[in-house]
């Protein structure tokens, strides 16, 4: 069970690392424009940084299930 688990927890540790630096490039990619703005409403990249930025903390609290998981069975639920 360890040698399936620790695949699938270096999957999601890269799949968040991913979403990290998509949403900080969507952070970078908004213009003073947005910043400007009346507020009234979302931008395309201010969407954008909140989805990858969701996604992580997805990734995030899946990888540490796992890792939890991955401690019951490796030491014996002790």
């Amino acid at each position: 069970m360890t040698m399936l688990l620790v695949p699938v927890i270096l999957v999601l540790m890269a799949l968040t690392v991913w979403s990290l630096l998509r949403g900080i490039g969507a952070f970078l990619s908004t213009t003073k424009a947005d910043l400007e703005g009346d507020g009234t409403r979302a931008t395309e990249m201010q969407l954008l940084q909140n989805k990858m930025m969701f996604n992580r903390i997805k990734y995030q609290g899946l990888a540490v299930a796992v890792v939890a998981v991955l401690l019951l069975f490796t030491h014996g639920g002790r």
